[in-house]
């Protein structure tokens, strides 16, 4: 039985919510509390896709027989994972141990590539900084393109389904719940973060870097830890959108989709602060599936491509809350310091403490 259109339409947008709201988390980590202006957001996403698409699925193919007869994973991986997800189908424990592990191993290897990005250019200025994790992303998504053995060149290459087991239409649901719950849990790592000792020292080292190294901390250091942890969260995100889809290309990851929109999200909804990224998230995310949506409708009224009302309206609502909420919809909240008598109790303990 086949869900209704609306139904369909809000699982959907629920479904690119959480994951634009994975990926825009991530970002906040490194801009929004850190200050890296990271325009290679694209690697660590199309890192994660790429390694759910290379790995898991060979891995199953030989556990599971299905690569005899001299079989080529990427030429042949239309029979191949029929066959696999023919078996995960009817074993819902083997499926869903699939999806945990390759998510912990793309969020690992996400860290890595944030390393390896990160590494030569992270005791750079900031501009030159975003121009050398640009360049990687760019990098790695022409490797993908070009190299077939990896997932398929332009072809892409289909992935082990570890939802098919839930079967017919409800399988687009349970990926959905997937991936609402792992947004539900990189929110309360980030808050956590955010509310940390860690945390404060991030925002000492975005608003004032000789302060913070004044103080004794190590600033490469503590950027390189907040890239390593945005480039995992990220790599995530890009795993649970290949596995919703169920295909993957590098073809279909682009900097526009996966780097500025959620720099555009994150603008939007206030930097340094994770339910204003949450609700930039949402508010990116569902006025373009309207448009989308109901673009026909608007056809008899604009003077061009419909398509391109998508990129006109967000444009105009970026603009727009730049000239009038400058620091986002829902901006930081201040740091608050301790009241003059808070502070004199303070002291009065320590000379207390120092006279016993």
């Amino acid at each position: 039985m086949a869900l209704p259109v609306e139904l369909t339409f809000l699982i959907d947008l629920l479904a690119f919510f959480g994951v634009y709201a994975i990926i825009s988390l991530s970002l906040n980590i490194e801009f929004g509390y850190t200050g890296i202006p990271n325009f290679g957001k694209l690697l660590a996403v199309l890192g994660g896709a790429m390694f759910v698409g290379a790995i898991p699925g060979r891995i199953l193919a030989y556990a599971y027989g299905a690569m005899k007869n001299d079989l080529d994973f990427a030429r042949d991986n239309t029979l191949i994972m029929s066959i696999v997800n023919s078996v995960l189908a009817k074993d819902p424990a083997a499926s869903i141990t699939v999806l945990v592990l390759s998510l912990v191993l793309a969020a690992v290897g996400g860290a890595v590539l944030g390393l390896i990005a990160a590494y030569p250019a992270i005791r750079l200025k900031e501009d030159y900084l975003a121009i050398t994790l640009l360049a990687m992303a760019e990098l790695l998504r022409t490797i993908g393109d070009n190299y077939e053995p990896l997932i398929g060149g332009t072809t892409g290459v289909a992935l082990p389904d570890p939802f098919r087991w839930v079967g017919g239409e409800y399988r687009i649901l349970a990926a959905t719940a997937a991936i609402l719950a792992v947004a539900v849990l990189v929110f309360v790592y980030v808050e956590f973060i955010s509310r940390s000792p860690l945390g404060r020292t991030l925002r000492a080292i975005r608003d004032d870097e000789v302060s913070a190294e004044a103080f004794g901390k190590d600033v490469v250091r503590f950027r390189m830890k907040a890239l390593m942890a945005g480039s995992a969260i990220a790599a995530v995100g890009g795993a649970l959108m290949s596995f919703y889809s169920g295909f993957v290309t590098s073809m279909g990851f682009d900097r526009v989709t996966y780097t500025f929109w959620p720099w555009v999200m994150v603008v939007i909804g206030g930097a340094a602060n994770n339910l204003g990224v949450v609700f930039g998230s949402f508010l990116f995310v569902f006025l373009r599936k309207i448009i989308i949506f109901y673009k026909d409708l608007f056809k008899p009224y604009i003077p061009f491509d419909v398509n391109w009302l998508v990129y006109l309206l967000l444009g105009l609502a970026l603009i727009i809350v730049l000239i009038y909420r400058p620091q986002g919809i829902i901006p930081e909240k201040p740091t608050k310091t301790l009241r003059k008598r808070e502070f004199k109790e303070i002291l009065a303990h320590v000379s207390q403490e120092k006279e016993a």
